[in-house]
């Protein structure tokens, strides 16, 4: 992603411009802890693996603060992870 907004924001309703706002924020959380990982696989200085695997732990926790603030707007989000967690529990409840 690098500081691109993955999306147009003039194209999106202004009712749901905050919560677009936030999805592309945690687009950018997510791919920083990608990259930051990645990095620290292929690193080999040990303090550099270590300060990148702590900042990809940081980038974790803005996930959740923006994940929280996102399911505050958007209920039908939480209806609809929780409707994934329970496939997931009765995919799992198969084997």
């Amino acid at each position: 992603m690098l500081s691109k907004i993955p999306i147009n924001l003039d194209k999106v309703n202004p009712d749901n411009i905050d919560k677009e706002i936030l999805r592309a924020a945690i687009i950018a959380e997510l791919d920083a802890i990608n990259l930051y990982e990645q990095m620290a696989n292929l690193a080999k200085n040990e303090n550099i693996k270590k300060v990148l695997l702590d900042i990809a732990k940081e980038e974790k926790t803005h996930v959740g603060e923006f994940l929280t603030m996102l399911l505050e707007l958007d209920k039908e989000q939480v209806k609809e992870l929780e409707k994934g967690k329970e496939e997931v529990r009765e995919i799992l409840e198969e084997k």
